[in-house]
């Protein structure tokens, strides 16, 4: 609504209030939610790059085999190229929710849609991450308890075959459900209250 829209409403005396400070307000409470997913969103960038760092240092206090350390670093290599893909669009992403401006109804819609997105965005970093994950444990086990892995000689024993394979797909529904829970705790909920806002807009 605008100056002219205004002035009508008051020359014309009409009992229903105009639109316009109900709606700034509105879009003021966005600004919320918005604040808390932009510092929990500072949070993540500076822990991942921390952990990267830390998984960086693993096979010098881990007793790590020095035959092994080289694949160790191919992998982390490939690991951190990953890593640093997605954590650079969240990082583009963190900039853009910083500069935001929630001053009409289309600039909070776009914020909206752009949070959806990078929500989907860091739920396929975190799957991204899962090879990795799953082939650290299978090294871990593998290095802890060689017999587990005879069968690639020859000595097929089903048991452990079985066991390996619910133990990567148990891994993997971890990850898939630690992923979700994620992403819902510290976006999710913030998400739907912008949402809530923009359908009271509509009203």
């Amino acid at each position: 609504m605008d100056f002219n829209d205004i002035q009508k409403a008051w020359n014309n005396d009409q009992e229903e209030q105009v639109e316009l400070p109900t709606n700034l307000e509105k879009l003021q409470s966005a600004n919320t939610p918005l604040d808390k997913i932009r510092k929990n969103l500072k949070n993540e960038l500076i822990s991942q790059l921390l952990a990267v760092v830390f998984i960086g240092f693993i096979p010098m206090y881990n007793k790590f085999p020095e035959k092994l350390v080289v694949v160790y670093y191919l992998l982390y290599a490939v690991m951190v190229a990953v890593i640093f893909y997605y954590l650079g669009k969240l990082f583009f992403f963190y900039k853009r929710i910083n500069q935001a401006t929630l001053n009409t109804k289309d600039s909070l819609y776009e914020t909206y849609l752009d949070i959806r997105i990078n929500m989907e965005l860091y739920k396929t970093f975190n799957f991204a991450l899962t090879p990795f994950v799953i082939i650290y444990i299978l090294g871990s086990v593998f290095y802890n308890e060689p017999k587990t892995f005879q069968f690639i000689e020859g000595n097929l024993d089903t048991r452990i075959v079985i066991a390996v394979l619910i133990t990567l797909i148990f891994s993997i529904l971890i990850i898939a459900i630690v992923a979700e829970y994620w992403v819902h705790y510290f976006y999710g909920k913030y998400a739907k209250e912008i949402r809530k806002i923009l359908n009271e807009l509509k009203e």
